[in-house]
């Protein structure tokens, strides 16, 4: 009988990931993913362990908005990777939104990419959001890394793709596609949500079945649009290429592409330097989740939190006077 979370000992768990176990890596994923206070830190010993023996991996963050084609085009890529002259192992996690009345979400990806589900050498974990902003989940890096330790040298991360802002992927992903549907307009909403400025290559997806015009417009208008930008990367200039999962078209181009990126920053140096930032970022963020947490189960907070919560209902107190009252329980400012 498999073990419960509360007796897994951290060493074994630790082991068996590294010896490539799925299961314990899925088991170790669910426990970051927890937010009982007995798993977090249970995750936070596994974590440490494995850092200890986690190799660098190739991470693509992968984008776009609902219909371009996401996991369609992630199969293929995948399918590329796996079958080009180096061996890899490829670690695919994909993030759901959430329902903000249930709390749930689908998790359909591994039902939506056959080919690689079945595969000895592919790892696929659907996460929900969680109501998490960004694209991403609130314990994505720690996945990542749990994935180095297990062996996995490719990783892709599939954001939401809810059209909200989505540029944590940045502080996570060595390489950052960004997926336009051709005709859908999504060149110039990108401009707006600021993915496009974060994107190191754009893929117009779903070729095969749309006209060369609507193609050959968005192609225009994407490359239009990467000129008005401010370069990520003054040695790097992003390619828009034309892709389709069901044809193939631009998928070993894209797996070049992105291949010659990663080389690049290795050569220059950059690649250590741009991770120690994204590093920062994510220990920044980590602190403000941190107190958030902290701050909602401060004894102070549960005693009074509904009582002001309800008279800010009842306009009795402002929003803004009830927040400061709730911050000043916690942290008292000199005088």
């Amino acid at each position: 009988m498999p073990r419960s979370a509360d007796t897994i000992h951290t060493e074994d768990i630790v082991r068996e990931i590294r010896s490539g176990n799925r299961a314990a890596l899925s088991r170790a994923i669910t426990l970051i993913e927890s937010i009982k206070p007995d798993h977090q830190e249970k995750a936070r010993q596994i974590l440490d362990s494995c850092l200890q023996h986690r190799q660098d991996s190739l991470r693509i963050g992968i984008t776009g908005s609902p219909g371009a084609g996401k996991s369609t085009l992630i199969e293929a890529l995948g399918l590329e990777i796996l079958n080009s002259p180096t061996k890899h192992k490829l670690a695919i996690l994909t993030i759901d939104p959430s329902s903000k009345r249930s709390g749930g979400s689908i998790l359909g990806d591994k039902a939506r990419m056959e080919k690689l589900s079945g595969r000895k050498d592919v790892y696929i974990r659907p996460s929900p959001s969680s109501g998490h902003l960004g694209g991403t989940a609130a314990r994505t890096h720690e996945a990542i890394l749990l994935c180095e330790a297990a062996g996995y040298d490719i990783i892709i991360i599939e954001t939401v793709g809810v059209g909200q802002s989505e540029i944590s992927v940045e502080s996570m992903a060595d390489y950052i596609l960004l997926l336009i549907l051709p005709g859908s307009g999504d060149e110039l909403q990108g401009i707006k949500r600021g993915i496009m400025e974060i994107a190191d290559g754009i893929a117009i997806t779903k070729t095969d079945s749309t006209s060369e015009k609507s193609i050959s417009l968005s192609k225009t208008s994407c490359e239009s649009a990467l000129h008005l930008l401010m370069k990520k990367n003054p040695d790097w200039h992003p390619q828009v290429l034309r892709t389709s999962a069901l044809t193939g078209e631009g998928i070993n181009e894209l797996w070049d592409n992105i291949q010659q990126l990663y080389a690049l920053l290795e050569k220059n140096n950059r690649l250590e330097e741009t991770r120690r930032k994204k590093l920062n970022m994510l220990f920044r963020a980590q602190v403000d989740l941190e107190l958030k947490q902290a701050f909602y189960n401060h004894p102070d907070i549960l005693a009074s939190f509904s009582e002001i919560a309800t008279a800010v209902e009842k306009n009795t107190m402002s929003p803004f006077s009830s927040a400061k009252m709730l911050v000043e329980k916690v942290i008292h400012s000199p005088r």
